[in-house]
């Protein structure tokens, strides 16, 4: 009893089948997909604003105006 069959597996896969339905289930599938991607996302975001934290602030260079002009 210490391992399940392919046929053990099967047999739960048609028991979640009949009790949730096909429709139910492929909108679990979709939202648990989204969620995964989304996190990915965050992830990176992440890690940019991390490498652009350690990047040296930029020296802006600009016009210096004289008003002392007579």
């Amino acid at each position: 009893m210490g391992s399940f069959s392919i046929w053990h597996w099967l047999v739960v896969l048609v028991i979640i089948i009949l009790v949730f339905g096909t429709k139910k289930l492929g909108s679990v599938g979709k939202d648990l997909g989204s969620a995964v991607k989304g996190f990915k996302d965050g992830l990176k975001e992440g890690e940019q604003a991390e490498v652009d934290a350690k990047k040296p602030a930029e020296k802006e260079v600009g016009r210096v105006i004289d008003n002392d002009k007579p």
